[in-house]
């Protein structure tokens, strides 16, 4: 018959616990880290109206007008132009290649067009791959008409009482006219699973063999890191095309999201981006003892790439140190690569920008992986 409840036993285990979890510090640093970022990233980083937008102008006149126009495109605070004399044509690769978010166009004649009071018309090009960046930016722009050159317009120039706006603007909502949010979201749905799934997967394989004890099986044989590392990570690229073809499929055919670019570019975008996130996996399993371990490694990794990379939220409303830390994010550039080759049908000169990053990223992991394991084999 077992004694009576202790409260002293229960005292002792309690001890042990708190000891064993004092030795298990990886554990500990993930249990107090994660709910910091956490706090860290939804209070100060998330930020769902974007401002100061990057923005291009092509004018093809200068004057009072014109500066009056621009001086209150900035004044709404959603823009910010870094491109004040742009051509054309420099303005369609700015924002093929998203250096900019808009593109704002004054017609040639356009003062001379005011004061006849034939009302022209003034062009807006939104980047609308992600309509949760540009709406309020719209909605804020189409205020403007009437009071943009208040100033301008006195005297004789002035627009009789009850008359209309002296210009229109017209928006033009470029590779997602009508604001579907799938257009945006099922594309990167690709990039967070890979990461999610090449991670965990990659982690786990080897941290498993390490519990099981078939490491030291392989540790006896004449085997070079490298080809530990290689043969570990080949067997999930074929995964990972596997998940891609199944997400590029429900794409186009159960959310009819459009596909403009070159299928060989996204692959081999698809290539580097998998192996990036495999040296991920492969360098947080030489860190890791167990598989829980690995797991919480694997998440600790995973949640900032999700917030800040700019599937869940617009990457431009983060403020500058997240933005930093995003940019360091292999999932950041890849959703600029698949967003841009499926929806604006970028080329290899568009998307190279996002793609030389994962190479040196995967560059980067892998030699601190290879370090790590040469480690562990000596």
């Amino acid at each position: 018959m077992r004694d009576r409840f202790s409260f002293a036993r229960l005292l002792g285990i309690m001890i042990k616990e708190l000891i064993q979890l004092r030795r298990d510090r990886l554990t500990f640093a993930m249990m107090v880290g994660i709910p910091i970022i956490q706090m860290t990233l939804f209070g100060f980083a998330i930020n769902g109206d974007p401002r100061r937008l990057p923005t291009a102008v092509v004018a093809h006149e200068q004057g009072p007008f014109t500066r009056s126009l621009v001086r209150a495109l900035e004044n709404t605070g959603y823009f910010e132009v870094v491109a004040p004399a742009a051509n054309t044509a420099e303005a369609e690769r700015m924002i093929e290649r998203g250096d900019v978010q808009f593109v704002f166009t004054i017609p040639a004649g356009f003062a001379r067009d005011v004061l006849r009071g034939e009302r022209p018309t003034v062009l807006l090009e939104a980047d609308a791959t992600d309509p949760s960046a540009t709406g309020n930016a719209i909605g804020a722009v189409q205020q403007l008409a009437p009071t943009a050159l208040r100033h301008d317009l006195v005297g004789s120039a002035a627009a009789p009482a009850g008359a209309g706006p002296p210009f229109e603007w017209r928006i033009h909502r470029r590779y997602n006219p009508e604001g579907i949010t799938q257009y945006n979201i099922v594309p990167g749905l690709m990039g967070v699973i890979l990461t999610m799934t090449m991670i965990m997967m990659t982690a786990l394989a080897v941290t498993r063999e390490v519990e099981r004890g078939t490491m030291e099986n392989l540790l006896a044989t004449p085997v070079h890191p490298l080809e530990v590392m290689v043969g570990k990570i080949a067997p999930y690229i074929a995964i990972g095309y596997v998940q891609v073809v199944i997400i590029l499929l429900a794409a186009r055919f159960v959310f009819d999201v459009p596909f403009e670019g070159n299928l060989v570019l996204l692959l081999l975008g698809v290539l580097i981006f998998i192996a990036a996130n495999l040296t991920v996996g492969i360098t947080i399993s030489s860190a890791a003892q167990s598989q829980m371990q690995a797991m919480q490694m694997t998440f600790f990794f995973f949640l900032p790439s999700l917030l800040l990379s700019g599937f869940m939220f617009p990457f431009r409303g983060m403020p500058g140190w997240a933005q930093f830390i995003g940019e360091a994010l292999p999932l950041t550039h890849f959703l600029r690569v698949i967003r841009g080759v499926m929806l604006k049908g970028n080329d290899v000169a568009s998307v190279w920008p996002h793609l030389w990053p994962l190479l040196l990223f995967t560059a980067v992991v892998l030699a601190i992986g290879l370090k790590r394991f040469r480690r562990t084999l000596d």
